[in-house]
């Protein structure tokens, strides 16, 4: 069963389960260049994620999605409002695998837990108890090179993993990859993400994506973004993206982005 929400301007901490948020984005507006000519990307966006939470932001191209993600992870401050993380720095995992290809898959990996402060006698023994995670147990001495695209991805997991933070952001992740790699991908992440109880923030464009794997999606509007709507999904885990739950709100959720498509056109 599922059950669409209000819009989160009647409904703005529709996402705190239990106690406080892992992400807290309250009020939060972004623009870029000068003053009297700057680009409004996103519009007050308030936002809770609770812990353990998974929710995916879906939208049309350029309405913030991307931007609010780097927002949340640090990279950039939002123009006005603010964002609370009570617990580490997130990390964060791009849609690029952006791994070192001088490196091993496993030597990417303790790269990761060097800057996470783990003492050097342990970073083997947990770099490969992070790949056999991610399922590709051996592959510590594997170049990059010599890793498939889904495999690379499952290696940059590993190494976002590293990092030891209990809230993971994800822009587009598996966006590059076939449909098939994808598909077990996101029986991977669904694993994971319930193994080690993570709150994650998933960016994604594919309505479908979004639905398999998120307790709730979020819609941005067109640009400036702001939160549109909100659907909880109570479909239970794992889900297939070919079932008739996932398609049923699949279609429900495309026909919210193409009206919000079109509200952009008319500007």
């Amino acid at each position: 069963m599922t059950t669409a929400l209000t819009t989160a301007e009647s409904a703005p901490s529709a996402g705190v389960l239990d106690g406080a948020p892992a992400v807290r984005i309250s009020h939060v507006h972004k623009s870029f260049g000068r003053p009297g000519a700057a680009t409004h990307v996103l519009d007050d966006i308030t936002l809770d994620v609770a812990p353990g939470e998974f929710v995916t932001l879906l939208g049309a191209s350029g309405c913030g999605k991307s931007t609010l993600l780097n927002l949340v992870a640090g990279l950039d401050k939002p123009s006005a409002g603010t964002i609370e993380l009570p617990g580490h720095r997130p990390a964060l995992m791009f849609q690029e695998h952006a791994l070192f290809p001088w490196l091993t898959a496993g030597k990417n990996i303790e790269l990761a837990l060097r800057l996470g402060g783990t003492p050097k006698n342990e970073r083997r023994a947990e770099a490969e108890r992070l790949l056999e995670l991610v399922r590709l147990t051996g592959a510590h001495t594997k170049r990059v090179h010599e890793l498939s695209g889904g495999m690379r991805q499952r290696v940059a997991l590993a190494r976002s993993l590293a990092q030891g933070s209990d809230v993971l952001l994800m822009d587009e992740p598996f966006a590059a990859l076939d449909a098939i790699t994808r598909d077990v991908l996101h029986d991977e992440l669904t694993r994971i993400w319930a193994e080690r109880k993570l709150t994650v923030l998933f960016v994604t464009h594919n309505v479908r994506e979004a639905v398999r794997l998120a307790q709730r999606v979020v819609l941005l509007s067109s640009r400036p973004g702001r939160v549109a709507k909100e659907w909880r999904i109570d479909l239970p885990q794992p889900r297939r993206i070919e079932s008739a739950g996932v398609a049923d709100l699949s279609i429900e959720i495309t026909d919210e982005l193409r009206g919000e498509i079109r509200r952009h056109g008319q500007h």
